[in-house]
């Protein structure tokens, strides 16, 4: 029976014509695999299956997903993104990466058993804004330099279940340049495109060019454009991959895309139950502190 395996043009540049023939006659796809989004088990030869290939600095992934959840496609993530999540995988193996038509990989193996679960936030440095064409220049913290507080959640939105993140920085973030201690973490998230809400009664419209990376079931980064073209580029990267629920990762997969609420400091705050981060979102939104924008899904 032939596979039914989707290999991206992108993907062929990166692993050469012979590799991609190999995979689509069979001869090195995998007889099943656990997908990479939503991490259930797939078979090519029963199901329509995407090649999704992760580049990093130094080493490279290839791994599959149900077409269902991801197409077929590069990811670029850094080099400890990649190990990172590949030591989440049993029996993982990589290779060196090498320029298009000449790269080798590896295989993901089968995913290791989800580890617990944990609500507390995830935090990380934030990273630079990329200022994207026609708009504004990288914000910067003032006076110590900001932290983004990511949290994960489900958000009851016209009676469906969504898969939301909640970003909050611990401190004002200001303009370049700019002298004074305000506050423009929204206005320039707004030049970025995304749109201010004053309740949570629509799921917001999605915002093209920016994602969400999960790597094995886990979250890893933001990405939004890169204003010098080529692979986008991280808007906030996860110390530590963040643990999310199994439901989570279920509306993730069914909607294919992930709710981002953001708000300045002060405004959300840590909390521990999602009944509780709602209401926070709520009382943000009717004070107009609030932003959202959906952004779909990468993964690996």
């Amino acid at each position: 029976m032939p596979r039914m395996l989707d290999v991206s043009n992108e993907v062929r540049a990166e692993i050469g014509d012979e590799e991609a023939d190999r995979l689509l006659a069979g001869d090195s796809a995998p007889g099943g695999y656990d997908c990479t989004s939503c991490r259930t088990p797939g078979d090519p030869e029963q199901e329509r299956t995407s090649t999704v290939l992760f580049v990093g600095d130094e080493t490279a992934v290839l791994a599959f997903a149900h077409s269902t959840c991801l197409p077929s496609q590069v990811v670029q993530v850094t080099e400890e993104q990649l190990q990172s999540a590949a030591r989440s995988i049993s029996g993982y193996a990589t290779a060196p990466a090498a320029p298009p038509q000449d790269a080798p990989y590896a295989q993901a193996a089968p995913y290791a058993q989800d580890a617990p679960y944990a609500q507390d936030a995830e935090t990380a440095p934030a990273a630079p804004y990329q200022a994207a064409p026609h708009q504004s220049a990288a914000p910067y913290a003032v006076p110590e330099q900001a932290v983004l507080g990511v949290t994960s959640g489900l958000v009851l939105i016209a009676g469906e279940l969504h898969p939301a993140l909640v970003v909050e920085p611990t401190a004002p973030v200001a303009r370049p340049g700019s002298l004074g201690p305000g506050d423009d973490f929204l206005p320039l998230l707004i030049e970025q495109g995304f749109m201010p809400v004053t309740e949570l009664s629509t799921a917001p419209a999605v915002l093209h060019g920016w994602s969400v990376l999960l790597a094995v079931g886990q979250l890893h980064a933001v990405l939004q454009p890169n204003p010098n073209g080529g692979q986008p580029v991280a808007w906030w990267q996860a110390h530590q991959p963040l643990q999310v629920t199994e439901g989570w990762r279920a509306a993730a997969n069914k909607h294919q895309q992930v709710l981002l609420f953001a708000a300045p400091v002060g405004s959300i705050g840590r909390q521990p139950r999602e009944d509780l981060l709602r209401d926070a979102l709520d009382r943000a939104a009717a004070n107009g502190r609030l932003v959202t924008a959906a952004l779909p899904l990468a993964g690996l």
